[in-house]
């Protein structure tokens, strides 16, 4: 008897030091996303498990290019997952398929140069005057524009929303690896 109650404390030590681990780092540094739907093909397949880096944003905010999962603004029990295309403070003018950036600082237009989307993009919505993105939101697209519910749907994303970045792909084993931002030296 005694040693089934050794064997018991044993294991209960275990269990607790575990979550005393993993509760933290699960709520506070990083979490596991399932990634649903064709949103943002090529980047990311229907059924993908992503890893999602919630501490860097306590420290900085989204760069351009990111790919960042957020409450979705009209229900913030789910989840999306969407590219940072506009910072605060810039506008944003979709013509034929093409995004173009007004820089908050110099108010330049800029054609962004998006080569990880899907080639053919018929559908998407083209603006008729540039859009301003509010100071604390953040312009947000998917990578198959096609397919996507985005800020063309439902406006910009507050940055209080946005609950971190993608930092690496966990599953399938076939496409596991980490992200580099698109190169975005003109802004």
């Amino acid at each position: 008897m005694r040693s089934f109650l050794t064997f018991v404390f044993e294991v209960a030590k275990v269990v607790i030091i575990s979550l005393a681990i993993i509760i933290p780092v699960r709520y506070f540094l990083i979490q596991p996303f399932y990634v649903k739907g064709a949103s943002m093909e090529p980047s990311f397949y229907d059924h993908e498990y992503l890893i999602i880096d919630e501490i860097t944003y306590r420290f900085r905010e989204p760069q351009r290019g990111e790919i960042v999962v957020f409450k979705y603004p009209r229900d913030p029990s789910q989840y999306f997952i969407k590219r940072v295309i506009a910072l605060p403070g810039e506008k944003i003018e979709i013509q034929n398929g093409e995004v173009f950036i007004y820089t908050k600082d110099t108010n330049r237009k800029i054609k962004l140069d998006e080569g990880y989307l899907f080639e053919n993009i018929d559908t998407i919505a083209n603006t008729d005057t540039p859009i301003e993105v509010g100071e604390d939101q953040y312009y947000v697209l998917g990578d198959n524009r096609n397919h996507s519910k985005d800020s063309r749907n439902f406006g910009a994303v507050k940055s209080s929303f946005v609950i971190g970045r993608v930092v690496f792909r966990g599953w399938p084993f076939s496409r596991l690896g980490t992200f580099e931002l698109p190169d975005y030296s003109l802004f």
